[in-house]
């Protein structure tokens, strides 16, 4: 027997809500990750992980605020606890791995392909495994083309993500390219779900194992990320060279690696540096005097 699936059981909201999210969590991972290119070594680690954390956040936010509108009309679902928050482990792990190998590394193609690569099967075993840890009194099945489809969406929006959050510096458009991450990690998402069937067990009288009611287990799930983000957010919105970027450092023909911009250099106390340079940077030389 064949469930009847309804995934969109609160209309709109469900869908709009889980797509801010995505947006939010990119936003703030784009912005920390460009923050990172532009700080000491010291802290590119920390921007970094806030960074990761934030996207992986999001995501499997968006992807738990889709699930509360997901219902099987013949059966209730209930979820694995440890499976859910699995998925959330592996999305931040993931995730981080790609960012770190483009904040490192640059834009180059080999770390934008293999970043985008993990980045996206990240996010694409996040939702599967998370759908893993639903538990009704039946058997889901997939469509292989359509799964297919929807890893290779994850994987395009995350190489189009990290490539943006290396080489696009300017609020509006890195907002603009955190929206469109939020439109493709929103559409794999429902891409995914199109490819599940439910099979029922001939006998559909409760729910197989214990666990808690959707409601009950997603609504307290997602408080704790969702506090996440908000306090990454005032992070974010405190450190004005994340917000705007600071162009005046940005120097292509210095730059180390393609994508990331060169911090301005200042001669130490006690080292060699050209006396040319040295006193075209003065703005009131001394002129020479007469002995």
């Amino acid at each position: 027997m064949q469930g009847t699936i309804d995934g969109f059981s609160y209309g709109v909201v469900t869908p709009v809500a889980s797509f801010l999210m995505a947006c939010l969590g990119a936003a703030l991972g784009l912005r920390c990750t460009t923050r990172s290119l532009r700080t000491e070594r010291s802290f590119k680690a920390g921007w970094l992980g806030l960074g990761a954390t934030s996207i992986g956040s999001g995501i499997w936010t968006m992807h738990f605020i889709g699930m509360m509108g997901f219902s099987v009309e013949e059966v209730p679902i209930a979820y694995d606890k440890p499976v859910t928050f699995a998925s959330l482990a592996v999305a931040i792990v993931m995730v981080g791995v790609g960012i770190f190998l483009v904040g490192y590394r640059g834009a180059t193609p080999m770390a934008l392909v293999t970043g985008g690569t993990i980045t996206g099967l990240g996010v694409a075993t996040m939702h599967y495994l998370g759908m893993a840890g639903m538990r009704l009194d039946g058997q889901f099945e997939y469509d292989t083309v359509t799964v297919s489809i929807s890893v290779v969406i994850a994987v395009v929006a995350s190489t189009a993500a990290l490539w943006a959050a290396v080489s696009i510096h300017g609020f509006l458009p890195s907002l603009g390219a955190s929206v469109v991450m939020g439109v493709a990690v929103s559409g794999m998402h429902y891409t995914g779900m199109a490819a599940l069937r439910v099979h029922l067990h001939p006998a559909t009288a409760t729910v197989t194992g214990s666990g808690d009611s959707p409601t009950g287990l997603l609504v307290p799930m997602l408080i704790g990320p969702a506090c996440f983000l908000v306090l990454a957010a005032v992070v974010v919105m405190f450190d004005p060279l994340v917000v705007m970027g600071t162009p005046d450092w940005d120097d292509p023909a210095a730059a180390r690696a393609p994508g990331i911009p060169a911090q301005r250099q200042v001669p130490r106390f006690g080292t060699h540096a050209d006396p040319a340079s040295f006193h075209s940077q003065r703005r009131d030389p001394v002129p020479p005097q007469d002995w």
